[in-house]
């Protein structure tokens, strides 16, 4: 099934109170961990940085440097305890496997008050995990790996999960299972005020390979 932006979901853009600020770069912080899921974040941030001109900077635990499940070695920006959310527009939380498990960081604070301060949140596969545990999701329509991997974490917003294979914003937030980083980036761009034709077309290239031959 191909995938159609829904642009009535873009409720942020361009009006988000964050991202009305004349000609100014648009800032991005995506928070990596050991092990995490390289391809899950990287059209989002390549796209941000290369056609967008945005400033794509990562976090993560101490600052230290993580490789990826793939063996993609990362040597971030800042330290996750680092991050001024007075300096930022968007926050992403990239899946792995860390996030259910003991060693994982806790994020509760920064993507509560991130959400409270109108940034766009954004967490794709187990990240999503995150946002749940911080009560982002409680009043806002989300989707996940699964509605298990989320109601498993005893979370106030279950009535508002979408089951649904591709990404879902809603509010300034948006979350997205590990198959769909596709979508993902579409709807951060959309609620980032970016869509339009040049969207459409990448779009477009993308759901390309999944066309059957007639």
């Amino acid at each position: 099934m191909d995938y159609i932006p829904d642009t009535r979901k873009a409720s942020t853009a361009p009006g988000h109170p964050k991202l009305d600020k004349d000609n100014s770069v648009t800032r991005a912080i995506t928070i990596l961990t050991e092990h995490f899921s390289d391809w899950e974040t990287a059209l989002i941030n390549s796209s941000l940085r290369f056609y967008y001109g945005c400033e794509v900077r990562f976090a993560t635990p101490g600052g230290t440097p993580v490789t990826s499940s793939g063996g993609l070695m990362v040597t971030p920006h800042l330290a996750i305890e680092s991050i001024q959310l007075d300096e930022l527009d968007l926050l992403i939380v990239c899946g792995g496997t860390i996030w259910q498990t003991d060693q994982a960081p806790d994020l509760t604070a920064l993507l509560a008050a991130a959400h409270a301060q109108n940034i766009v949140v954004a967490g794709i596969c187990d990240g999503t995990r995150v946002l749940a545990q911080a009560g982002v999701l409680d009043k806002v329509r989300h989707t996940s790996n699964s509605a298990d991997n989320l109601s498993a974490l005893a979370y106030a917003g279950a009535a508002y999960y979408q089951d649904v294979p591709y990404a879902v914003a809603d509010q300034g937030v948006v979350t997205a299972p590990g198959t769909a980083p596709v979508s993902f980036m579409a709807e951060i761009l959309n609620t980032l005020g970016f869509g339009g034709a040049d969207l459409d077309a990448y779009l477009a290239m993308h759901a390309a390979e999944h066309r059957k031959p007639a």
